[in-house]
């Protein structure tokens, strides 16, 4: 039995002219011989009437008594509009199929409301309804504890649903339908000449996602990853196949070469603030004092550098002023600099590649970029720079590794 994983967003769903062409890629598989499951999400973005975010403003008012179980009753109710209204859709047009809640596609996760985890699938509804050849319509974002609790599972939910039922349901492929035409080597409303790519591997696209790429949640990814089910990330309003995500081996088979490319991509990250804190000469518990302090605290610190004279790290903006004066209170002498932007260098290929640093510099040093800090792993170099420079930095890096050349396609 040959499966296809459909997901399609909000902005996929949000009018009739869009769910038409939900329905074209739907005809489309199954007249490829897929049995087809399609996520959804709901319609739209805040402001359109059955948006997520709008429903939450129905009881804005009082949103500090709605318990967190409600909460999650009120936010699973877009994707079942958006199921059943695809439902009518796909009727009217004489394809079978069926709706499914997350619960009933035996999506079964943890008592975390608002940001479940998964612990389970249980494919079997889902597999008999497509044997008796259905298309499957699965509420994104949601499922259900083992008590029969209607849980949400947070930020890019509907990604994580499609590519969790697509490796339980041991699928072909999942495709993530959006508006964009795939995986692009920068923000296109940065850099005018951002490239498409036609394959990334898993770990790019999780660096890429977590980075600030935002066409697919790194949650998603990772699932995929574990049994290597490809995703291809592609564009509702074209037939164009967009960028596939899979290993690396799998990207040099499609790609009929292996290639050589160091760098594909450029992210960015706003909002964030610096903290630099003196460290007093024989105080080497200040490191352990900082961060434990940060996580009793629920702060999140990113972009670490310690050494024995200075601790170094970034925080969100809104929880600057909250750190410093924790700090503050441990008799610590914190430097705050607000308003700065995370740049991100992504690819595989930096591992063992000498120089990439010193085209990153290179680039900063020629656009006058002050660099405020930065660091690396085996797939991402990242630099600090002020908030202001951030759109100049994000376009130098893109021009100094020609990334505008790296569109090409299967």
């Amino acid at each position: 039995m040959k499966i296809r994983v459909q997901k399609f967003g909000g902005t996929s769903v949000a009018t009739p002219e869009l769910r038409a062409r939900v329905v074209h890629h739907i005809r489309k598989a199954l007249a490829e011989d897929y049995q087809v499951v399609v996520v959804v999400s709901a319609m739209g973005r805040k402001g359109e009437p059955y948006a997520t975010d709008t429903l939450l403003g129905l009881s804005e008012a009082y949103s500090q008594s709605l318990g967190s179980r409600e909460k999650d009753l009120l936010m699973s109710c877009g994707e079942i509009i958006s199921a059943t209204t695809l439902s009518s859709i796909l009727s009217h047009h004489e394809i079978k199929n069926t709706v499914l809640t997350g619960g009933q596609a035996g999506i079964i996760t943890n008592n975390q409301h608002a940001n479940a985890q998964i612990i389970t699938i249980n494919p079997k509804r889902v597999q008999t309804e497509l044997e008796h050849g259905r298309v499957v319509i699965v509420t994104g974002f949601q499922g259900q504890t083992t008590d029969g609790e209607v849980t949400t599972l947070g930020r890019g939910g509907s990604d994580t649903s499609a590519t969790a039922l697509g490796v339980a349901l041991n699928a072909d492929c999942v495709d993530i339908f959006t508006d964009v035409e795939g995986i692009m080597t920068a923000d296109p409303r940065i850099v005018e000449d951002a490239a498409p790519l036609a394959t990334v591997t898993y770990t790019e696209m999780c660096n890429l996602a977590f980075q600030g790429a935002k066409v697919i949640h790194p949650r998603a990814v990772e699932i995929a990853m574990q049994t290597n089910v490809p995703i291809r990330v592609r564009s509702t309003l074209s037939d164009d196949l967009g960028t596939l995500v899979t290993n690396m081996g799998e990207t040099d088979r499609l790609a009929g070469e292996v290639k050589d490319l160091p760098i594909i991509g450029i992210t960015q990250m706003p909002n964030v603030t610096q903290i630099k804190i003196p460290v007093r000469q024989g105080h080497f518990d200040s490191q352990l004092l900082v961060f434990k302090a940060m996580a009793e605290h629920g702060i999140s610190v990113d972009f670490i550098n310690v050494n024995p004279s200075e601790i170094a790290y970034t925080v969100n903006d809104h929880a600057g002023e909250q750190a410093k004066q924790i700090l503050l209170d441990l008799n610590l002498e914190p430097e705050l600099l607000p308003n700065c932007a995370k740049v991100s260098t992504v690819g595989a290929g930096i591992a063992g590649v000498p120089g990439v640093m010193a085209k990153i510099t290179e680039a900063l040093t020629e656009e006058d970029i002050q660099l405020l800090q930065s660091a690396d792993s085996h797939t991402t170099i990242w630099v600090l720079v002020k908030g202001e420079d951030m759109i100049k930095a994000v376009r130098a890096l893109h021009q100094k590794f020609d990334l505008h050349q790296l569109s090409y396609h299967i």
